[in-house]
């Protein structure tokens, strides 16, 4: 496959040379199986993260706060997004749903996309299927808070969980830490173990994976911890396991309220979102504690993500919508030149 490769700059357009989407009756519709043809560094993506806080933080993009309905039996979630990406002027909604969570993983169903909107012509650019965007965003946030809140001089990860951000968890915080020495993964499911191994020998192949089973005892040896596994687990890292100075990185599951409340500095991509979606790690009166500062400053360079070698920081990653946005035009931007993508006439 041949590797397509553009820096941040070259993602935002002046209104002379804008992305060519679709027109006002017309919209380009990028599957799964055309996202899954663009190859994309791990740098890449860092870096469009990274561009997308910091843009957002500059007060240059919108991240209203994410909508949500579920069933009283919690058997299902969906969730809306609205944003705007000042950077790229491109305008975009995101919607997600989850079916089954009372159900195993092969029971379960999801459901994800993104539409852009470019600000400039007032054109569609395109629709797309989300999963691979969100798949990429969220572990390169993961590596993003390790680079910035990790302790000087760590040397050892344990990620928790083998799903889709468990797979991706350790070549992005390789990217961004390419010191860490030692990286341990606990999870339960062969099928999974075997994936997060192929995926770290794809991109490091030098690199040895560790397969631990005591989780106690990984925990009190991990500098970062990246918790991914999904609600069934019955993993739950507790604060009184962490080594001084650990940064615990909550994804999915894996690590106990105690963790968060126990804290020496705790930091959220966004507190609105972590008080909606994080409700599974409030007290024993429902309640979640203020947060210390959230992400975007700290990338910007306006507040500190460690202030000490020894404090224990735990750090909430919730999906902000201006990163999938960011992202998601950038996959828009390579499918278009390659001419990928079936047109729709949706206004017609």
């Amino acid at each position: 496959m041949t590797r397509i490769s553009t820096s941040p700059a070259d993602e935002t357009s002046s209104s002379d040379d804008r992305t060519a989407g679709g027109s006002d009756k017309h919209l380009r519709v990028l599957s799964t199986t055309d996202l899954a043809g663009i190859d994309i560094s791990l740098a890449d993506v860092i870096a469009t993260v990274e561009d997308a806080y910091r843009t957002l933080h500059a007060g240059r993009s919108d991240n209203p706060r994410k909508l949500t309905v579920k069933p009283r039996d919690e058997h299902s979630v969906a969730y809306a997004m609205l944003g705007r990406d000042g950077s790229r002027d491109v305008v975009a909604i995101k919607t997600s749903y989850k079916h089954g969570l009372d159900k195993g993983r092969e029971e379960q169903h999801y459901y994800t996309s993104l539409t852009l909107y470019d600000d400039v012509t007032g054109l569609p650019v395109a629709m797309m299927d989300c999963s691979r965007i969100g798949s990429l965003r969220t572990p390169a946030v993961s590596a993003l808070l390790a680079r910035e809140c990790a302790a000087p001089g760590a040397r050892s990860a344990l990620v928790i969980g083998t799903g889709t951000q468990g797979r991706l968890a350790l070549p992005f915080l390789l990217t961004a830490l390419p010191d860490l020495d030692r990286l341990m993964l606990s999870g339960t499911h062969p099928e999974g173990i075997a994936a997060v191994r192929a995926e770290l020998n794809s991109h490091f192949p030098e690199r040895e994976l560790e397969i631990v089973t005591d989780l106690r005892a990984a925990a009190a040896d991990a500098d970062i911890i990246v918790a991914t596994a999904g609600g069934h687990t019955s993993a739950a890292v507790e604060a009184d396991w962490l080594k001084r100075g650990a940064l615990c990185v909550l994804v999915g599951h894996g690590l106990a309220p105690s963790t968060l409340h126990e804290a020496d500095r705790l930091i959220a991509t966004s507190e609105a979102q972590m008080n909606v979606t994080g409700t599974d790690m409030a007290d024993a009166k429902g309640e979640l504690p203020p947060v210390d500062t959230e992400f975007p400053p700290v990338l910007a360079g306006a507040t500190v993500g460690r202030r000490s070698a020894d404090e224990r920081i735990f750090a909430y990653n919730s999906g902000l919508v201006v990163t999938d946005i960011a992202l998601g035009h950038r996959f828009a931007q390579l499918a278009i030149a390659q001419g990928l993508g079936t047109e729709v006439a949706l206004w017609q």
